[in-house]
C-alpha cells in the first residue's frame, strides 16, 4: 500500500497492509483485544489460514482482496450480526461497478455475493461479547479478483474472469470502503428496514426453489423472503420456518450426492 492510497480512503478507516499473515481476522481481532478502534481495516497479500464459515478453508490466491474491519456497534449480538448483510450489500455495490451491467451481482444467504450463478466473495462476521452487547465486530471478507477456486461445492468465478480485466487489490480495497461506509451509515440512520430492502433487491433465488442444508436435516421449499431480523423464510406445504442458519442450493430439491 502506498501513502497516496491510504491517503484515498475514508477518514474513519486506519489501514494496516501486510504482506503475508495467518488471517487477516485473526489479526483484526488480535488488534481489536489490545484496544484498536472501530474503523482499523487490515488487509494482506496473502494469508496461510484464511476461513471462511464453520472453519472452511478460504483459499487465498495472490492477488485476490483479504480484508478484515474492527467495528465497536455497541448493541446486542443479534442486533451486531445485521452487519453481515450491510457488508454483502456494500460488496455487491463494489463488485457492480466493476462487472458493468451485464453480469447480475446477487447476494446470496447468507453471506455471500455471486456474479450470475457463481460465487465471487464471502463475508465473516465475528463477534466477541462483552456483558450484553458486544465488545467488537470483525468483519472478513475476502474477494475473488483474478482467480476463483475449482472443484468447490459451489461454484465460483472473479472479477477478472466476468470481464473486469485487471484489478489492484488496493484500488478496488478503496472503492469497497466508500461502498461499505455509505450502507453503514444508511444502516444507522435508517435502521436494518433500509438494510434488509436493498438486500433483498439483490436476492439471488428469491421466489424460487430451494435446498437449505441443516446439521442432520435438509429443507426444501420456496424462498419467500428475508424477516425482519435477517433469517430466511422458506414455504413448504403452506407453512412458514423461519432457519437463521444453513447452506442454500437453489434449483428444485435434488437428493445429495453420497
Amino acid at each position: 500500500m502506498s501513502a497516496a492510497a491510504a491517503k484515498r480512503l475514508p477518514p474513519f478507516f486506519d489501514w494496516v497492509a501486510l504482506a503475508t499473515i495467518d488471517s487477516t481476522s485473526d489479526e483484526a481481532k488480535r488488534r481489536a483485544k489490545a484496544g484498536a478502534p472501530a474503523g482499523l481495516l487490515v488487509t494482506a497479500r496473502r494469508q496461510t489460514a484464511g476461513r471462511g464459515r464453520h472453519q472452511r478453508v478460504w483459499q487465498s490466491a495472490e492477488g485476490n482482496l483479504f480484508a478484515s474491519l474492527v467495528l465497536r456497534p455497541a448493541c446486542p449480538p443479534a442486533k451486531a450480526a445485521e452487519l453481515s448483510f450491510v457488508t454483502a450489500v456494500a460488496v455487491a455495490d463494489a463488485i457492480a461497478a466493476y462487472v458493468g451491467p451485464s453480469q447480475p451481482v446477487r447476494c446470496k444467504w447468507p453471506n455471500d455475493v455471486l456474479i450470475g450463478a457463481k460465487k465471487a466473495a464471502g463475508i465473516l462476521l465475528e463477534a466477541e461479547p462483552k456483558g450484553s452487547a458486544v465488545d467488537f465486530v470483525i468483519v472478513g471478507i475476502g474477494v475473488n479478483l483474478i482467480a476463483h477456486p475449482d472443484g468447490v461445492a459451489f461454484p465460483a468465478t472473479d472479477l477478472a474472469a466476468a470481464g473486469a480485466g485487471t484489478i489492484d487489490p488496493d484500488a478496488f480495497l478503496i472503492w469497497l470502503a466508500a461502498c461499505f461506509l455509505a450502507r453503514h451509515e444508511e444502516w444507522q440512520h435508517r435502521g436494518f428496514a433500509a438494510t434488509r430492502a436493498a438486500w433483498l433487491e439483490r436476492a439471488a433465488g428469491l421466489g424460487g426453489d430451494i435446498a437449505v442444508e441443516l446439521p442432520g436435516e435438509r429443507l426444501t421449499g420456496r424462498f419467500a423472503t428475508i424477516d425482519p431480523s435477517g433469517a430466511l423464510v422458506l414455504e413448504a406445504g403452506g407453512t412458514a420456518r423461519t432457519i437463521s442458519a444453513g447452506d442454500v442450493h437453489f434449483g428444485p430439491a435434488r437428493t445429495p450426492a453420497a
